[in-house]
């Protein structure tokens, strides 16, 4: 049986704000797009629907004053679950119970009229939220100077940015005293400037005892605003606690991923009778550690990270260099350098040779990184490519927040 319980604010039973069971939550997906299929499968027994389970036996309990982040790939369900605590779809079964006045953004224009004019949404989103008519008029001034729309307040929302709607949906949203605050990577559509007045309001809203709930895909703020994280795959709880290892979890979950696509994509290539490699020479292998440490322990700040490269070549190659790239998990350059850049004199290449790198005093921030092999000619043409040959991971320190390591310290201005 399948139920949404809302209970009052005076009640104090229970500490939990939000309350989720055994909830699951099944879509059906149809398989035939037009008519004309429908029509030609009719009476065949096909099969024209499929379900999908977005959340599969979530239980989550969340206390009031905390900040809990969602996080997960693409497809993992965590968009679905800030939808169903907030009472914006309903589970297919279990139950969900919440105590206060909610405030929620989790798509863009959700409870805006495209009609309208910006005033006007003000007026209708707030009622929706629970602000009486007198209410929104006395906190107008506030959401209007909050949002920064200025002029524009008197267009019809249908006219601006996805910009301008954020920063107005979120103006009112956090301008009608919510108990809870449901944010869905809508952040992420503001500019620079107004992230940070988004930011600064969270953080009050955290002084004030207030409960967030949030799902982004920036790691960054998780540590640095949430207190707890919850990781879901494939519409299941796999990680419920600190944020710092529930980042890490997902981590691996993205490299397995990625592995997987490197593999797929390999296998399509040879399928098609395209070799992924130049016809002589291939990097083989590669492996990254922390000199000193077992294979396999984080890289501390401060440790030389070994980086070696197995490479071979049938024919023989006189002019050549290897190449590495260390990528962060969303496959952004941090590192890279070549054995011509060091300026090393390498012999020609015959068969197979392992080429070895060292990092000194390397300071990467937490995270896991992934290292690129290449070998090329002198001309730097790319002869062979193993993208993610290895990876390493970081540690996480609570003092910051970065692809770099440096320890932060507060110190008085010089007169």
């Amino acid at each position: 049986m399948t139920s949404i319980e809302t209970t009052s604010t005076e009640s104090t039973e229970t500490p939990e704000i939000v309350r989720v069971t055994n909830v699951s939550k099944r879509f059906v997906i149809r398989k035939d797009n037009s008519l004309k299929e429908r029509l030609v499968a009719f009476g065949r027994g096909r099969q024209h629907r499929e379900e999908f389970w977005a959340l599969k036996d979530v239980t989550v309990d969340i206390q009031a004053g905390h900040t809990v982040a969602l996080i997960g790939h693409n497809g993992s369900g965590k968009s679905t679950l800030l939808k169903v605590i907030g009472g914006i779809i309903e589970p297919s079964s279990g139950s969900v119970a919440r105590r206060g006045r909610i405030a929620a953004l989790l798509e863009l224009g959700a409870g805006f009229h495209p009609d309208l004019t910006g005033r006007e949404n003000v007026y209708l989103n707030a009622s929706i939220l629970g602000l009486s008519r007198e209410e929104t008029e006395s906190r107008f001034d506030e959401i209007l100077s909050f949002s920064g729309i200025g002029d524009f307040i008197d267009t019809q929302v249908k006219f601006y940015s996805s910009g301008m709607y954020v920063r107005l949906a979120f103006a009112v949203a956090v301008h009608t005293d919510p108990d809870l605050l449901l944010v869905d990577e809508v952040l992420a559509v503001g500019d620079e400037a107004f992230q940070r007045k988004c930011l600064d309001k969270i953080r009050s809203f955290q002084e004030e005892g207030r409960t967030i709930i949030l799902v982004t895909h920036n790691l960054s703020q998780v540590t640095e605003l949430a207190d707890r994280a919850i990781l879901l795959n494939r519409g299941e709880v796999v990680y419920d606690g600190e944020p710092g290892g529930a980042v890490t979890q997902f981590r691996n979950i993205l490299e397995g991923r990625r592995v997987k696509e490197a593999e797929a994509e390999a296998a399509v290539q040879v399928a098609k009778g395209v070799d992924p490699v130049v016809e002589h020479g291939r990097v083989v292998s590669a492996a990254a550690w922390a000199e000193g440490r077992e294979p396999g322990e984080p890289v501390q700040p401060g440790d030389d990270l070994r980086i070696e490269v197995t490479l071979e070549h049938d024919t023989g190659i006189t002019d050549w260099m290897c190449a590495i790239q260390i990528d962060n998990t969303l496959g952004q350059p941090v590192y890279g350098t070549t054995t011509t850049r060091v300026g090393s004199a390498l012999t020609p290449l015959k068969e197979r040779r392992t080429v070895a790198f060292v990092l000194r005093d390397a300071r990467f921030g937490a995270g896991k990184y992934f290292v690129n092999a290449s070998l090329m000619d002198s001309a730097g043409r790319h002869l062979s490519d193993m993208p993610q040959a290895c990876s390493f991971d970081a540690p996480y320190y609570p003092l910051a927040v970065g692809m770099v390591h440096a320890v932060p310290e507060v110190v008085e201005p010089s007169a």
